[in-house]
């Protein structure tokens, strides 16, 4: 008989905007997190977009100002997902109430494991970087632990964000670099679906009849990636015929330096992440 998923103690998301969201919604669908979870958000409407979640309480701060403390004090697990610059007012607000043993999980882009160290003190810190599929249980999640999370808190932590998706354990060292592939790799792939859209509209195609050949062929192929025991390189391969048209097509893309572009492009976002880690 399979061991059954051992359940989640209280979790409080604290931003809970789109990413911050996303993970609530996981959590729900899992049914793991069966102590409750409590979001926050500044307004109403952001609230009551999560308020129907089962297992799910929604606080609108507009409404309740001591919603980010009251969260966090009744969690185990507090996860923190405001905007960069709002992180050290938050830790500050949230640090005096606290309770020994919580661990504190940051959804920040750019801000530090020290940033949250130096102000929280004692409490156990990770850093998280998920995706947007993480909406749709596909996300990939780079978690990277602070010096005070122990091994128990990253199984804990793991467990977590799997209810979204894929766990991947980095060094902190790695987070921005994991950044630029699977944190900002969606826009990457949207991009791409975009443009192959407009190619389909400029053969003669109707728009909605390009869109269609272009998102299902996107996502065929990646279903098609996943169940398979291939790596990528070899699928293409079977599909590219000798003297083919889809071997014509490929040279004229490989002619285009798509290698140098998708380095020059993820070393961009990695200059970003350096500069918003600084504070630019």
């Amino acid at each position: 008989m399979a061991e059954e998923t051992p359940t989640l103690p209280p979790i409080a998301i604290l931003g809970a905007g789109s990413m911050g969201g996303a993970i609530a919604r996981g959590l729900s669908r899992s049914g793991l997190a069966t102590a409750g979870v409590t979001a926050t958000n500044r307004s109403r409407e952001k609230a009551a977009e999560l308020a129907g979640l089962e297992g799910v309480t929604s606080i609108a701060l507009e409404e309740r100002a001591t919603g980010n403390t009251d969260a966090a004090a009744a969690a185990d697990i507090v996860l923190v997902g405001v905007k960069p610059a709002m992180v050290p007012d938050l830790l500050r607000e949230i640090a005096p109430v606290l309770r020994p043993g919580t661990l504190v999980v940051s959804l920040a882009a750019g801000v530090t494991i020290e940033t949250f160290e130096r102000i929280l003190g004692d409490a156990a810190v990770l850093r998280s970087m998920p995706n947007t599929p993480a909406l749709v249980g596909r996300g990939v999640t780079g978690l990277a632990a602070g010096s005070r999370a122990d091994a128990g808190a990253v199984a804990l932590v793991r467990r977590l964000f799997e209810t979204v998706g894929t766990v991947i354990e980095v060094p902190e060292a790695q987070i921005d670099a994991l950044s630029t592939i699977s944190g900002s790799g969606p826009a990457y792939f949207f991009l791409v679906v975009e443009e192959f859209t407009k190619a389909a509209i400029g053969k003669g195609f109707a728009e909605h009849e390009a869109r269609l050949m272009a998102e299902q062929t996107f996502v065929g192929a990646a279903a098609l990636l996943e169940a398979s025991d291939h790596d990528p390189a070899e699928l293409r391969r079977q599909v590219t015929s000798p003297k083919g048209t889809t071997e014509r097509a490929v040279a004229a893309l490989q002619d285009a330096a798509l290698d140098e572009v998708f380095a020059r492009a993820t070393d961009a976002a990695l200059a970003r992440a350096k500069e918003l880690a600084a504070g630019a």
